[in-house]
């Protein structure tokens, strides 16, 4: 039989994201074929087009299964030749039970039986059904890999070796799954979510037999084609250990080798936990399997909270609600006591003793959990926040920049960090991201930006006063920089230069190997290795020669290559509670600076009390704790089944005819100029050639789209950003969404993000494309004009965004370049007779045009696109009143429409001028 043909009718490869999904699907479609030809028999022509659609359907399930446990290559086998032997009605009720449990997550708690005789098998319950008592109860499940090649009889024998030596007491259940190759190691632990642990063993060989086109996009993602094939057989075991950490280093490798001790001694073998010489003992590697997951299961901080809940306790210090008693002896507010349970009130205290621990000088739980942190994240320290990462930022802001310390920052970053620089006294050269002016939206800083600025101020002289360079990476709308190269070309220009990555939406990031090389902490680690290899020294060398004499127009257009002895310091912040596991404002701060024990931790600490609560909310360091262990151990899968949602979002809308008509996805040719797009991306899918690989993309490109980000155009409905967030998709289907531009909406996926949210989205879409085809249907002439020039207006007339102007002379230096003291510029504003308002009229507008100075008092910051337009100290342009004028949104913080905006007076700005200039 022509299998390809057969599979024709079925979804092709290239109509998938990723193997996971296609696996779920077609264990789905290979049930529903089961049962039909068990209805229908297997003859007659609907019998045979079903028996073709199931041997495809094993066909193309075939290579795919042998990286999973469950139900096992074994099982696989069995059920295939069910097929082949006519044994249709205990291949239906077999392939139900493998679908269902794959769906149900059953086979992580119980054995499932598949043969007619092994009794009902049908009857077990929903994973999701179950009550959180009952899964907490239950052993934790996972999967290891092993790498051998081995016979059948030798994998069975290796698989019940592990199994004998399983105890009651074990904490947690696995099951084996065994491939033959260092290649299919690798897609073994990109596509199985389940792995936790690998045992390498000698018998290892280097290539994988399978040729499945989406398999061979994994193997693409890891490793060089020429570097393995020069591989010798010795070297496999090892190198697949490094591979393994390169890839996803959550995980622990255990190899297995009859070389020497001083062989392996030298050798990079990643983050393996134990090397076992010739035949390994299987209750010692049993025992060291569960010790390594332990290892990331543990939650000091949490288990402490919950050991001190069930403490009897008097409570005879702060906090009447501690143990709820002030709950349980009320009349009045039993209500609160029944809606949260009695834990949450066990478990409050504003004790730090007892077990507990400070947030503020942690010696006990909250340290550990907090180096536990840093060891998932890839930091050299972590700090835990209890309100939000803007505390991060400014807490970040406050310890490592001085008064009259220059600090590049991105001007459309997040408020807090504009308010850390009134703290921290900086001289702020606000730096323009390239505008996307039909979307009202700004993208991301591009690196020819900052290096202009970088050498602009070089030139000044002013270069040893620049101390850091602070950017938003991801951005809200799902921008992200091109982390390795930003930083080894600042670092070219001034080699001890500090980086603030604020990371708020980005957590995530670091759990994925796509996005990793992303990250500030990944790109940290990467540079505190390459920089101090033989081959970083001799290209930096080469490069210096190259530019000896050059002029700074040369410098921007070379791709420039750091120092080798430039200084790794790099600062992250994240808001856990945003993308990851946690209670509303649990934010960690990451950071790998070489010189932070030395020149920033008295400050770093000084200035983490200075924004830090003496009450910290203990369930919220334990909700950070808990969502640490949870990224370890499923973060990979998550992360996947996240990208996998968004992906599909993107598919549907994109293929709908119906949804085209009044909605567009925004793709990365929309949201990335050409210029910044090295590899020539325009969108994720295709549908004439279905999915693009991002990996060789995000691996070149100046910028790249989180495809977890999906903006919406929705100018074509009619309906502005707000409206149709507000008046459509939550006052009418409670769909809740975070930010709008004029004429867009933000979708956003989430580690939580479910296939009936994505489902029920898409369902909305197409309800309201239907509600207004049948709307413009009976619409009169005029109506539908009215309707046109509402989308003209939200298409093609959209008001441009400003650039940042200039700081105003009496907050600069000088004119050379363009920092700004915007703390002066802040607090001369808190005495009312320095400023005035004006109204945003017709008279405004003509002193503007008139060249007349007019500076802004505060901050204004309309709401959408949230960015500030205008901050203290700035000169206001015509260009941003233009900007105001034409904004309808719901609110623009800091501007008072009954008083105008709030500038400085003349006299008030001369003064100043003055006093600068030592005349007063």
């Amino acid at each position: 039989m022509n299998v390809q043909k057969a599979e024709g009718k079925l979804p092709s490869i290239r109509d998938y994201y990723s193997a996971t999904q296609l696996r779920a699907d077609r264990w789905s479609a290979l049930r529903e074929a089961a049962e039909g030809l068990h209805r229908h028999g297997g003859d007659g022509r609907q019998g045979k087009k079903l028996r073709a659609t199931a041997e495809a359907l094993f066909e193309a399930l075939e290579p795919i299964e042998r990286y999973w446990a469950f139900p096992g290559a074994h099982a696989f086998d069995h059920l295939r030749r069910m097929l082949h032997n006519g044994n249709i009605e205990d291949l239906s009720s077999s392939v139900r039970r493998v679908a269902r449990a794959l769906t149900s997550g059953a086979y992580r708690r119980r054995t499932i039986p598949l043969g007619a005789d092994d009794g009902d098998g049908d009857e077990f319950e929903e994973e999701a059904a179950l009550s959180p008592e009952a899964r907490a109860l239950g052993r934790p499940y996972f999967e290891v890999l092993i790498v051998d090649e081995v016979n059948e009889h030798q994998e069975r024998f290796l698989k019940q070796n592990l199994q004998r030596m399983r105890r009651a007491e074990d904490p947690f259940i696995y099951e084996a799954v065994v491939v033959p190759s260092l290649e299919d190691a690798l897609i073994g632990i990109l596509f199985n979510h389940n792995v936790q642990a690998v045992v390498v063993r000698p018998g290892l060989t280097l290539k994988s037999k399978n040729d499945l086109p989406i398999l061979n996009q994994y193997l693409s993602r890891v490793a060089d084609d020429e570097e393995m094939e020069a591989l010798e057989p010795h070297a496999y075991g090892p190198e697949a250990c490094r591979l393994i950490a390169k890839i996803r280093p959550e995980l622990d490798a255990y190899l297995v080798t009859d070389r020497s001790a001083e062989d392996i001694a030298g050798l990079d073998l990643g983050r393996c936990r134990r090397v076992f010489y010739n035949q390994e003992d299987f209750l010692e590697l049993h025992l060291n399997i569960l010790r390594g997951v332990n290892r990331r299961y543990k939650t000091p901080f949490f288990t402490a909270l919950k050991e001190y809940s069930r403490q009897p306790t008097g409570v005879f210090h702060a906090m009447p609600i501690s143990r709820g008693k002030s709950i349980s002896r009320s009349h009045w507010i039993q209500d609160m006591g029944a809606f949260y349970g009695p834990n949450i009130f066990l478990a409050e205290t504003s004790a730090t003793s007892g077990g507990l621990d400070s947030l503020l000088e942690p010696r006990g739980p909250i340290k550990e959990a907090q180096d536990m942190a840093a060891r998932a994240f890839g930091s050299k320290h972590t700090f835990f926040a209890t309100n939000g990462t803007s505390t991060c930022n400014k807490i970040v802001v406050q310890s490592v920049v001085r008064p009259g310390d220059i600090v590049l920052v991105d001007r459309d970053c997040h408020k807090s960090h504009h308010y850390g620089m009134v703290l921290a006294g900086a001289n702020v050269v606000y730096m323009d991201s390239y505008p996307l002016h039909q979307y009202s939206m700004y993208g991301a800083v591009p690196i020819h930006e900052v290096k202009h600025q970088l050498l602009k101020l070089k030139a000044a002289g002013k270069l040893d006063r620049v101390r850091m360079v602070l950017l938003t990476n991801c951005t809200f709308d799902g921008l992200v920089y091109n982390v390795q190269r930003v930083m080894e070309e600042c670092l070219a220009i001034k080699k001890d230069l500090i980086f603030l990555w604020d990371e708020a939406w980005f957590a995530f990031a670091r759990f994925s190997p796509t996005y990793r090389q992303r990250t500030a902490m990944g790109v940290a680690n990467t540079l505190r290795e390459t920089l101090r290899t033989p081959e970083a020294a001799k290209a930096w060398e080469a490069q210096q020669k190259e530019l000896e004499g050059a002029d700074d127009e040369t410098w921007l257009n070379t791709r420039l290559v750091p120092p080798p002895d430039a200084r790794v310091r790099v600062y992250a912040t994240q808001s856990t509670h945003k993308t990851l596991t946690s209670l509303r404002q649990g934010s960690m701060i990451h950071v790998n600076d070489q010189d932070f024990k030395g020149e920033v931790e008295q400050a770093f600490h000084e200035a983490y009390m200075t924004h830090t609560s003496t009450s910290p909310n203990y369930q919220i360091i334990a909700s950070l704790d808990v969502g640490r262990r949870q990224v370890e151990l499923e973060g990979f899968e998550f992360v996947q089944r996240q990208v996998e949602s968004a992906m599909s979002i993107r598919r549907a809308i994109m293929t709908h005819p119906l949804l085209s008509k009044y909605f567009r996805v925004l793709t990365p040719g929309d949201m990335i100029p050409e210029e910044y797009r090295e590899s020539g991306i325009e969108s994720y899918f295709d549908q004439d050639h279905g999915w693009v690989d991002k990996w060789s993309v995000w691996n070149q490109d100046e910028f790249v789209l989180d495809p977890t980000r999906i903006t919406l155009a929705v100018g074509g409905t009619g309906w502005d950003g707000d409206t149709f967030k507000t008046k459509i998709l939550m006052d009418k289907y409670g769909i809740q969404i975070n930010k709008t531009s004029r004429n867009t909406v933000l979708f956003m996926t989430n580690i939580g993000t479910t296939r009936s949210s994505v489902a029920y989205l898409i369902e909305v879409l197409v309800e309201i494309a239907n509600d207004l085809d049948e709307l413009l249907d009976d619409a009169s002439r005029m109506e539908k004009r009215s309707f046109e020039n509402r989308v003209s207006g939200l298409v093609e007339h959209v008001p441009p965004l400003p650039d940042f102007s200039r700081f105003h002379a009496a907050f600069r230096t000088d004119s050379e370049t363009p920092e700004g003291d915007i703390r002066s510029a802040f607090f001369l504003a808190y005495d009312e007779d320095n400023c005035d308002y004006l109204p945003i009229d017709a008279a405004l507008m003509k002193r503007l045009e008139g060249g007349e100075e007019l500076v802004s008092s505060s901050f204004i910051i309309p709401y959408p696109p949230g960015f500030p337009i205008l901050v203290p100290g700035q000169v206001i342009s015509k260009e941003i009143m233009h900007f105001m004028q034409a904004l309808d949104v719901s609110e623009i913080h800091g501007f008072r429409p009954d008083l105008g905006l709030r500038v400085f007076t003349q006299e008030a700005l001369d003064a100043l001028l003055k006093k600068n200039n030592g005349e007063g």
